[in-house]
């Protein structure tokens, strides 16, 4: 190739060994070929461009041939002469090709999102705009290391957040086995983190389950003082005793209300099939209550601030606490656990208790069939548990309902 009369050769290249200090040896046009006191061999290219003395990595020897870097050389050269900084354009280059952590994230997200429930959708991707994307969301995830994501969780860690940590942790995982496997990252440094991070006791969730204390809770709720639809809410949670997101993402169009039945759709249940759920007639009466607030939009109980959009997961909760009642005494969740160990001590079968919660059927091929089985009996399970909470909300006397209906 023209213009390297003193130019190197392959036998020179292989020749060249460390020395105490770096050293260059050039070879023609301003590409010459740097040696570290480690031994590393690195073609550059020394030019200027707008009066500044720049140079351009050209790559590896012997991972790049000495013909190759003269190629390479050649190119560079090229961009100068149409007025182009060859470092800037390999720059751009590498930002375009780079997979950076926030964008695999939302990726993988949105090939995952169809086998969840739209809140639990969202909740997973607060968390990570919340906990990971400052970050992390300009990293390339090629060059992400486990201490990275490990910094990232003890974050989270440091506020005492441990599920949440954990939580995250799992994200990671997942999101690296996509890369991974999409060609993105060759390394997943994900695999074991959660092993790193603190671990705390599981207990249950607070609830309230004594008489006389739900008796306290219904007129605490009967005062509430804030606004009209998150009244309302919490008096319809403890007789539906759904999951909270299913609540607070009801729509107007699940709801019969001439025959008394809510049918949460399957891409809104944890369990992913329909779920029935009976309604009691204070139940039904609380909504055409609330009809004329809502019931000209979308959701039975939207958000304040966002009428397109629910009421926020901590609403609820946050109503508790306006009440008097502390994160240790009582949360929205708790509605179920109160439902659940009065109904049993009512003396009403298991079987049915656990289909109203819509828990995991052990029999996989007779929960495609169960959608509404037990359905008579749960009319009448939903009304006569909606007449004990109105019993104990006046001091009636209270006398357990021993009956079990026979189960079809």
């Amino acid at each position: 190739m023209g213009g390297f009369a003193m130019a190197l050769t392959d036998i020179q290249l292989k020749g060249l060994k460390p020395a105490d200090r770096l050293y260059r040896k050039f070879d023609g046009k301003g590409l010459y070929i740097q040696v570290s006191p480690t031994g590393g061999r690195l073609f550059r290219f020394k030019y200027r461009f707008n009066g500044k003395e720049k140079t351009l990595s050209i790559g590896q020897y012997p991972d790049i041939s000495l013909s190759d870097a003269r190629k390479r050389l050649q190119e560079a050269r090229e961009l100068l002469a149409k007025g182009i900084d060859p470092s800037a354009q390999k720059q751009a280059e590498k930002l375009k090709c780079t997979n950076f952590f926030e964008q695999v994230a939302r990726e993988w997200w949105e090939s995952q999102k169809e086998k969840w429930t739209v809140g639990h959708a969202e909740s997973i991707m607060r968390r990570l705009e919340a906990n990971a994307f400052p970050w992390l969301k300009g990293r390339p995830v090629d060059e992400i290391n486990t201490g990275e994501l490990l910094q990232a969780l003890r974050r989270i860690e440091s506020r005492n957040a441990i599920d949440t940590a954990k939580r995250i942790g799992n994200y990671f995982r997942n999101i690296f086995i996509y890369a991974v496997a999409c060609g993105y990252s060759t390394h997943n440094p994900a695999a074991d983190l959660t092993k790193a991070l603190k671990v705390t006791p599981k207990r249950n969730l607070p609830a309230i389950t004594e008489p006389s204390q739900i008796t306290e809770l219904l007129r605490a709720i009967d005062g509430f003082k804030g606004t009209f639809v998150v009244g309302c809410a919490l008096r319809f949670a403890p007789l539906v005793f759904v999951r909270v997101g299913e609540l607070r993402a009801a729509e107007w169009t699940e709801f019969d209300l001439d025959n008394n039945l809510w049918t949460i759709p399957a891409k809104r249940m944890k369990m992913k099939r329909d779920h029935v759920v009976p309604l009691a007639r204070q139940a039904v009466a609380i909504l055409k209550d609330l009809e004329p607030f809502t019931g000209s939009g979308r959701l039975v109980f939207p958000s304040v601030r966002t009428p397109a959009r629910p009421m926020s997961e901590n609403t609820l909760n946050v109503a508790l606490r306006r009440l008097g009642y502390s994160k240790d005494e009582m949360v929205s969740h708790g509605f179920r656990s109160m439902a659940s160990t009065r109904l049993h001590e009512m003396g009403w079968k298991s079987e049915i208790i656990e289909f109203q919660l819509a828990h995991a059927d052990k029999n996989k091929i007779r929960a495609v069939y169960n959608r509404a089985e037990y359905l008579e009996d749960r009319i009448v399970m939903m009304q006569s548990w909606a007449d004990y909470l109105d019993a104990l909300r006046v001091g009636a006397e209270i006398i357990p309902f021993k009956k079990v209906l026979t189960l079809k």
